[in-house]
């Protein structure tokens, strides 16, 4: 007769400090110039399980409405049905599968990234850029990420072909990601051995 015997596992809660996350990104526009912009609002939980980091949780959603490239004609042009269709689809939405190296200090995280209707792997090169404590008594963790995805691989298609070759706007997205996650609670979970 077989026998199950629990063990006790401690997960930690952390959630997004949305005034200190910083979803950052950059194409190419015209084949010789760069334009960059940012996500300015975002949500998301980290569930850190100690016993096997590799087992973390992470769910994070970025507000697409909240795009901001400083130039407003082409923040409508983005939330509009040509680009993300936020009438339609108002967030972007991770959910890491797995932690891959070591968390405390360069590690990956690979995840499922949901823009529009499409679902695609990408992976996160991530560094822990340390802990504290904040004046009020906060335990925090930052982290900063970053890593490449084609817009076409989310249905982001819009372009225009160019009279002297090329189109207006690249095909490579690179995202940056700074953000801040506070400690909430510590949580037994048991897990059968």
């Amino acid at each position: 007769m077989a026998t199950t015997q629990s063990t006790e596992t401690t997960a930690t809660t952390w959630n997004l400090d949305p005034m200190h996350v910083e979803v950052g990104f950059a194409v190419r526009h015209l084949m010789i110039s760069t334009v960059r912009g940012r996500f300015g609002a975002a949500s998301g939980v980290v569930v850190f399980d100690e016993t096997n980091p590799s087992k973390s949780q992470v769910d994070v959603s970025i507000d697409v409405n909240s795009i901001d490239t400083r130039q407003e004609m082409r923040d409508n042009h983005l939330r509009s049905a040509d680009f993300f269709d936020v009438a339609k689809y108002p967030a972007m939405h991770f959910v890491g599968k797995r932690i891959e190296g070591d968390v405390n200090k360069k590690f990956h995280v690979v995840g499922d990234l949901t823009i529009r209707d499409v679902t695609r792997e990408v992976t996160l090169d991530a560094e822990n850029e340390g802990t504290t404590t904040d004046p009020w008594g906060n335990r925090r963790v930052g982290f900063s990420a970053t890593t490449k995805i084609n817009r076409t691989d989310f249905n982001l298609t819009w372009n225009q072909a160019l009279e002297t070759g090329g189109v207006v706007v690249g095909e490579e997205v690179k995202l940056s990601i700074d953000a801040e996650f506070i400690r909430q609670a510590a949580a037994p979970v048991s897990a059968a051995a």
